[in-house]
């Protein structure tokens, strides 16, 4: 196995535990970018709050299709219960 073919599965690895800590995590992860919105519409004093809550929703989007949102004990990764 050469080195690309490691650093290939290597950053599969992380691509898939950067996923699944996203989906633990997506509530922490619209509350910051929901504030961070707010400090920055202030910041511009409210002129481009429309295009500021359309990038954060885009945001929020984009880390719900990332996410793997964790499976209940004893379910696969398609949410079907495994076969025996």
């Amino acid at each position: 196995m050469g080195l690309m073919d490691n650093l290939k599965g290597k950053a599969e690895e992380l691509k898939e535990k950067a996923s699944e800590l996203a989906g633990k995590h997506s509530d922490q992860i619209e509350h910051i970018v929901d504030k961070a919105g707010g400090a920055i519409d202030k910041a511009t004093k409210g002129k481009y709050s429309d295009k500021i809550e359309h990038g954060a929703d885009k945001a929020k989007d984009a880390v719900g299709d990332f996410a793997h949102k964790p499976k209940p004990e004893g379910e696969g990764r398609d949410g079907r219960p495994p076969q025996s």
